[in-house]
């Protein structure tokens, strides 16, 4: 049997939304390494949920399972949290990963970038928290929203996204008031611990990593710890949101 100190998390369930790839797989990976199960959500990414889940059950048989929903559509959000406890019989940590990032200058914003880049960024961590929220009460549950350093530092070029990221950090508070006591709520803030899809210029890559006070980027494993901290070791802290960002918080926004 494996050692309860080794397993904090065995016999409890988490829901990981973009948790096929990227960020979320080595989040979801490290919660049930912890002895969690975990379904795993994507909206594209069947091959890679796939892969993930099976790697995961080959490991734990039957700790994984993956889940397919359009977060933007409202309706499919009650029936992912169904989805998930009909699988594994509750649900103990909801991680809210799940999000679009790309540039949006003044200027050349359309409604269908604004209405995409806030509904996967703000509305959907809110109707999916809300839908969750009775499952989580059951069993004194945690809300983990993935922010990010821009939702207090403007990035240029972004204002819907980081608009949407600062509606999340207000909406972690405001949650971790209304779901008291049952359900804590807290937020991860990632600095530079993984570069965007079709990466970046060099010189703004180091540019980036020169602000933070460590003057190094960070890894994925260092978000995923967060958020098993706040599962795990943080039983009193809530409406809290901790930034991973090797310090660059402390310094000036691009």
């Amino acid at each position: 049997m494996a050692d309860a100190a080794a397993m904090p998390l065995d016999g409890k369930v988490a829901l990981v939304t973009g948790g096929a790839r990227r960020l979320g797989a080595t989040v979801a990976r490290r919660l049930q390494q912890a002895g969690a199960s975990v379904a795993v959500h994507y909206r594209a990414s069947a091959a890679e949920a796939r892969a993930l889940v099976a790697d995961m059950n080959a490991r734990r048989t039957g700790s994984a399972a993956a889940f397919a929903a359009d977060l933007l559509d409202l309706s499919s959000l009650p029936t992912l949290v169904q989805s998930t406890v009909g699988t594994f019989g509750r649900l103990d940590v909801l991680v809210n990963n799940a999000s679009t990032f790309y540039p949006t200058p003044v200027g050349e914003i359309t409604p269908a970038q604004f209405d995409d880049l806030i509904g996967t960024n703000l509305r959907a961590p809110l109707f999916l928290a809300q839908a969750a929220a009775a499952q989580l009460r059951l069993h004194e549950g945690l809300i983990v929203n993935m922010i990010d350093i821009h939702a207090s530092r403007p990035l240029r070029r972004h204002p819907v996204y980081c608009a949407a990221k600062a509606g999340l950090a207000m909406l972690t508070r405001s949650l971790a008031r209304e779901l008291a006591p049952q359900v804590r709520v807290n937020g991860v803030a990632p600095g530079p611990v993984m570069w965007p899809e079709g990466d970046l210029d060099p010189d703004l890559k180091k540019k980036i990593i020169e602000r933070t006070a460590l003057k190094r980027t960070g890894s994925p494993e260092d978000v995923a710890r967060a958020v098993l901290f706040f599962a795990t070791e943080a039983p009193y802290v809530t409406g809290q949101i901790l930034a991973i960002d090797g310090g660059r918080s402390l310094g000036g926004g691009l």
